[in-house]
């Protein structure tokens, strides 16, 4: 029986499957008819909490120009000053053009992997507390489950902590 919430994979959630496939992940893509935009909306709709959804944030180097991806749990605020001490560079907010430009996907659907340009990934060490978060797959309604371990290593993230004291 199929899940009614459930609809066809698109391009972009299908480029994503592939990259998890091409990891050795046995890790189905779910593309739904709601919403998963934002880490609210995206708990309710998997029945999680948000502190377990992964949030993919691409920022610029402000030295280097280059794409900087911090995953970092739903329920948290990049502090930028605290990541940047730990990344080395100044970061600022990605322009929506640049993050399509560097990931091949529109904010709002970045998964952590699968991008058209690699770039230095880090991961929110609260990520870990869970036995398994959902990160975004390539539109605003496709998500997928992943263990945090799992998390790290496909995406080669070094773990920092992104929220302050």
């Amino acid at each position: 029986m199929t899940d009614p919430l459930l609809t066809p994979l698109s391009p972009a959630a299908q480029r994503v499957q592939a990259a998890l496939s091409a990891h050795g992940l046995d890790i189905q893509v779910r593309e739904l008819m709601v919403s998963t935009r934002t880490a609210q909306e995206a708990a309710q709709a998997v029945g999680c909490s948000v502190g377990q959804i992964v949030k993919s944030l691409v920022f610029r180097g402000q030295r280097s120009g280059q794409a900087v991806l911090i995953l970092t749990s739903g329920a948290n605020r990049v502090d930028l000053p605290l990541a940047a001490a730990q990344i080395g560079e100044p970061l600022e907010k990605a322009t929506a053009d640049f993050v399509r430009e560097v990931t091949g996907f529109a904010i709002g659907g970045v998964p952590p992997l699968g991008h058209v340009t690699p770039m230095a990934t880090y991961m929110d060490e609260d990520l870990l507390q869970y036995p398994t978060v959902w990160a975004a797959a390539g539109t605003p309604n496709a998500i997928f489950p992943i263990a945090p371990a799992d998390l790290q290593r496909v995406a080669q993230a070094q773990v920092i902590r992104v929220k302050g004291s």
